[in-house]
């Protein structure tokens, strides 16, 4: 049994993309390649575990990312599988052999400063478009809203008296957000100014220039215009919702609440934050401290 009968069988009975079959039979002649030249031998059943680990290191030492390797055992893992159901092998090899864990991507966040310099900025509060604009902005800071978060509020969400909002997040889960005195004013002289522009409004707070429900891009488009010039990270909703999220925990929020204003079913997805809040000691440290980068 060769490497083309497998490739036949995800092609014509597995529908596997042209370019993941092409990818697959790279990664299997590889590992035929490494087989010959480290232990002479050119038959892929005669492969072990201990094979396939000491290729998976020799991966590593080349320099290959963790992403590019998993693909690789993911292809021997499908080929091996096929050669036990053919019967060609009577115990699959890579049965123990495990994915490696992916580096953990820091999430990206903009600078305090540099949101406090977009906030202060003054506009004109006749302008519908402007005033709305600056909102979105605002709300997706000032409580870590998920997009799709943002776009489903209604106007009886907002609860002025008691300075909170009403959010309805994955699973229909709802919970409340404080409002600050600033933000409640600018919803306030956003609410008043939209219904001077249109004469009939309807029920959903963020709306376009024709008075209609936000969408999606709408929002993504007017986030990445606004902050456009304040800073040179990216700029996205869901970059504002991290940089809630990690400016609450570098001045002190305990991480149970900031779960629960971002709406997290488990502790794990909030702890992601604490990472960012160890590298900002870190610069603090490094800066401040006069034997930081003494040797």
């Amino acid at each position: 049994m060769n490497i083309q009968n497998f490739l036949q069988n995800i092609s014509n009975e597995k529908r596997y993309s042209v370019h993941t079959i092409t990818a697959y039979q790279s990664d299997i002649q590889s590992f035929s390649d490494y087989l010959l030249s480290g232990y002479e031998t050119e038959n892929l059943n005669d492969a072990s575990p201990q094979m396939i680990r000491s290729w998976v290191a020799s991966l590593k030492e080349d320099g290959l990312n963790s992403n590019s390797i998993n693909r690789k055992i993911s292809a021997l893992k499908s080929f091996y599988k096929f050669l036990l159901n053919k019967g060609e092998i009577s115990a699959n090899p890579t049965q123990k052999i495990h994915l490696l864990k992916k580096a953990e991507r820091l999430p990206v966040y903009i600078e305090k400063g540099q949101l406090k310099s977009y906030l202060e900025e003054g506009i004109s509060d006749h302008n519908f478009s402007a005033v709305r604009n600056k909102l979105i902005v605002e709300l997706l800071y000032a409580t870590g809203m998920r997009q799709g978060e943002l776009i489903g509020l209604k106007h009886d969400a907002i609860d002025f008296a008691n300075k909170m909002l009403k959010v309805h997040g994955k699973r229909n889960k709802e919970r409340l957000i404080p409002l600050s005195n600033s933000t409640i004013n600018d919803l306030s002289t956003y609410i008043s100014l939209k219904k001077k522009t249109f004469d009939t409004t309807n029920d959903w707070l963020i709306v376009t220039d024709k008075g209609l429900k936000a969408y999606p891009k709408f929002i993504y488009r007017i986030v990445n215009r606004q902050l456009d010039g304040f800073t040179s990270t990216k700029k996205s909703p869901h970059i504002l919702r991290h940089s809630f999220a990690t400016h609450m925990l570098n001045n002190g929020a305990d991480l149970n609440n900031i779960k629960e204003l971002l709406g997290h079913s488990n502790l794990s997805a909030t702890q992601v934050y604490t990472h960012n809040t160890i590298e900002q000691l870190k610069k603090i440290y490094n800066n401040a401290h006069p034997r930081a980068n003494t040797n």
